[in-house]
């Protein structure tokens, strides 16, 4: 049923904005991203945040370390992959009735929290580490079970009927399996996007093309994504198959799935007529655990939630006067303090990531599985595309020990602001020699 048959989700006194939205979004060539969406439709969270939506499901995470059998374990981490999916890509349209514009990160911007409930602690940073082009980089780890998920990502969006994300980037967990000394590594690429009913103002996103998962003992996953067509198929639906590299294929898989990412899905032993069912999972049954985010008081000035408060406080209230303002602000001051960097040649010095060392033996076993993934054809990923996303980024265990608040000193003259919460001279915004606003 069309979205507008289901309740409007363009109030009345916004047709009109959301009518010029869409004609500005089909005659526009640049990056969507940099386009003003109406007030209703825009999200009061950042971008940055959307790395937590990787873990929330913590049980089926942990789950991988416990289990013995690598080709289960690599099923297990089939299994946790397509459970995030719903978390990722559906479940802020369930929540708010329709997907909404993120906010666009500025450099520097950080996300930092914790789940913490029967599998100890797992830790999340997420940082903003490039804006032209813009990137997150985030890293998740849980010490306990000895478990580390990091990766970055960027986005170009277009339009061509509707609007096209590419995702470029990719995901890395590391885990020890039962007993074992030697890390065991899984790259995931990321799935391109496309936002379907946008001619009805309740946007929701469906996953195009295809994505693989390849890990250092061998095994060998593709989730082909399918969607609804015109004329038949269900919204968010998938195939998946699961291999031994050299003992298998696509097509004579170990394990296979089929269902909806964000409904209901089963997993098989085998393929086709002869399968053997294992397990019908629905997402919406697991138990998700909650984030901790320190309060707005003890953040520091460029997380987050702390940096956009303002406006966040202004798309509630409906005050799109108030948003352009403070949005505008920050803009302006990260534009001045880019313009003075590339005037000293200097950069902007991230806090918790850095550039991959590829001499390191980690980034050598992450190149082979590269090697993996680039042998099932041309563009079948962009996983690792230093010139699209300001480089290959990792997690930073050096600068992570030394970092403390506050992570740049005079950080809120860098978003524009004085210590008070008012507007600061653009002027005012100076940087020492190691790049940190003075």
């Amino acid at each position: 049923m069309p979205a507008e048959a289901e309740g409007g989700a363009v109030p009345a006194q916004s047709k009109g904005s959301w009518s010029s939205f869409l004609k500005s979004i089909a005659s526009f060539n640049g990056d969507l991203a940099s386009l003003t969406a109406p007030a209703f439709i825009l999200s009061t969270q950042s971008l940055v945040e959307f790395s937590a939506y990787w873990t929330e499901n913590t049980s089926l995470w942990i789950a991988i370390t416990q289990e013995k059998d690598p080709a289960k374990r690599a099923l297990l981490v089939l299994k946790w992959l397509l459970n995030t999916l719903k978390q990722q890509y559906c479940s802020r349209s369930e929540k708010l009735g329709s997907e909404k514009k993120p906010l666009n990160p500025f450099l520097g911007e950080l996300f930092i929290g914790s789940w913490d409930d029967e599998f100890g602690q797992t830790t999340l940073v997420s940082e903003q580490v490039s804006h032209h082009p813009p990137v997150t980089a985030y890293c998740i780890t849980n010490q306990k079970h000895r478990i580390q998920l990091q990766g970055y990502n960027g986005q170009k969006a277009s339009f061509s009927r509707t609007i096209h994300i590419k995702q470029i980037g990719h995901s890395l967990l590391t885990l020890y399996p039962p007993g074992s000394d030697t890390p065991e590594s899984y790259l995931i690429c990321l799935p391109t996007l496309h936002i379907e009913s946008l001619i009805y103002g309740a946007p929701f996103v469906e996953l195009g093309k295809f994505i693989h998962i390849v890990s250092s003992s061998g095994y060998i996953s593709k989730i082909d994504f399918t969607g609804k067509g015109w004329v038949s198929g269900k919204k968010n639906s998938f195939t998946a198959t699961l291999w031994k590299d050299g003992e298998g294929s696509e097509k004579n898989p170990l394990y296979s799935a089929d269902g909806q990412w964000s409904d209901a899905f089963t997993l098989k032993e085998g393929e086709g007529k002869r399968a053997k069912e294992i397990q019908t999972f629905k997402p919406s049954d697991i138990k998700l655990s909650r984030l901790s985010v320190a309060s707005l008081e003890e953040q520091d000035v460029l997380e987050s939630r702390k940096a956009w408060a303002n406006v966040a406080r202004s798309i509630e209230k409906g005050d799109m006067d108030a948003t352009s303002h403070f949005k505008s602000r920050i803009e302006n001051a990260q534009r001045a303090l880019r313009k003075q960097e590339q005037d000293e040649k200097r950069e902007w010095q991230r806090v918790f990531f850095s550039q991959a060392d590829p001499k390191s033996p980690a980034e050598q076993a992450f190149q082979a599985l590269v090697q993996k993934i680039s042998g099932f054809g041309p563009n079948s990923w962009e996983g690792v595309a230093p010139d699209k996303t300001g480089g290959i980024w990792r997690y930073d265990e050096k600068k992570a020990a030394a970092a403390k608040k506050p992570y740049h000193k005079d950080g809120l003259l860098a978003l524009g602001e004085n210590a008070d919460g008012t507007s600061a001279p653009i002027s005012r915004v100076t940087t020492n020699q190691s790049g940190v606003p003075t």
